[in-house]
């Protein structure tokens, strides 16, 4: 069973933050030999909120949205992330529920964007997101810009 949190980056704990940050260390700079500035001075600021899944006091599952001051600039999902140990549940789709209904709770009325991981854009046009930008590099992997439009009334 997963307990899913929804925070504003004001009500992360020291627990919880730490925990984020492991697993993204962990996947994106171990796992995937990708060495960079994880920690980027966005996580502790403005309106951005974390998505947090946890078993058995375990982080599992992550994702980040970024909230831009302004207001014409699309709403930003990133560091989505399931743990290694909890691979093949499926886990990935019910963390993009729960990131896209906090979105939806949020910022109803703005557009989303993510950068992806390019063999992942099936996984993402799943969700209602289609390509916006060419294939690109970002840290030696391949990425692809993607965005979904506010839901129509």
């Amino acid at each position: 069973m997963i307990q899913w949190q929804d925070l504003h980056h004001s009500e992360l704990t020291t627990f919880s933050l730490y925990a984020l940050l492991k697993l993204r260390c962990e996947v994106f700079v171990v796992e995937q030999t990708c060495p960079y500035q994880d920690i980027d001075g966005d996580d502790l600021v403005g309106e951005n909120r974390h998505i947090l899944g946890w078993k058995d006091n375990e982080l599992v599952a992550y994702a980040r949205i970024l909230k831009s001051e302004d207001e014409l600039e699309p709403v930003v999902i990133g560091r989505v992330i399931i743990s290694g140990s909890a691979r093949g549940e499926k886990l990935g789709y019910r963390l993009m529920e729960q990131t896209l209904a906090a979105c939806e709770k949020q910022w109803p009325d703005k557009a989303l964007y993510l950068g992806a991981q390019a063999h992942l854009q099936s996984f993402y046009a799943h969700f209602g997101f289609a390509p916006v930008t060419d294939v690109y590099d970002e840290d030696g992997i391949a990425h692809i810009g993607m965005a979904r439009e506010t839901k129509q009334a």
